[in-house]
């Protein structure tokens, strides 16, 4: 069975019968458009970790060799830790890929949003190959870049080289948490990555926000604030 094919199987099986199920994989359609208007490289691009209460946004520009294109490539979410880590190294020895991280602090600066843009302008402007046209995940497009882009909402399961850039920078970012865990291993960061998992929010309460956190998130003030005065 395909890389790709075990989780949504699994999925499947947890529907009722019912249900309307929509199963879609990644192909190369945009970038195919793309090259028929003119470009020449066309950049996938993608962000993890915008909902996190701590850890950085991470994202990640790949230009895929159309010609090895690995096969499996997905939305990271509909793939397991360990197909996502097979095919990272495909990525990373086949294809352009640009890796930039916004950190806390640059999250604090701009806000969520703004900083998940700033990092994939940064991210597309650090390809040793300069793009010609941007497939970006969602529906914004980071201002001034350097060519012509799109804006494409669910484009991790739509667009390959997207896909591509999911999973480098979800890989990527987990990998960051395993070293953030090292660091604070009181929040359990290699098991949550960050996110609002119950233990996540008890070991806040407990200890108080650490360096990795989101100190404009709601629940990291509240826990400083409550550090505070029980100090």
């Amino acid at each position: 069975m395909p890389l790709a094919e075990r989780p949504r199987m699994a999925m499947l099986e947890d529907m009722p019968s019912d249900s309307p199920v929509i199963i879609s994989k990644p192909t190369l359609k945009f970038e195919r458009a793309a090259i028929k208007r003119g470009a020449k490289f066309v950049c996938g691009v993608d962000e993890v970790g915008r909902g996190p209460l701590a850890g950085p946004v991470v994202v990640s520009a790949v230009i895929l060799n159309h010609r090895k294109v690995p096969e499996g490539l997905n939305d990271s979410k509909v793939l397991s830790a360990a197909e996502r880590e097979v095919l990272y190294e495909k990525i990373m020895a086949s294809a352009i890929v640009s890796i930039a991280v916004a950190p806390p602090s640059i999250i604090a600066e701009l806000n969520i949003l703004q900083a998940s843009l700033w990092a994939m302008r940064k991210a597309v402007l650090g390809l040793q190959v300069k793009a010609d046209h941007i497939l970006v995940d969602g529906n914004k497009l980071p201002k001034d870049l350097p060519c012509p882009g799109e804006a494409i909402v669910g484009g991790d399961g739509r667009s390959v080289s997207i896909a591509a850039a999911s999973i480098v920078a979800k890989v990527t970012r987990d990998r960051m948490c395993l070293i953030m865990d090292c660091e604070e291993p009181q929040f359990g960061f290699s098991s949550h990555k960050g996110y609002a998992a119950p233990q996540h929010l008890e070991a806040l309460t407990t200890h108080g926000p650490g360096r990795h956190h989101r100190m404009d998130f709601a629940p990291c003030i509240q826990a400083q604030r409550m550090k505070t005065i029980a100090a």
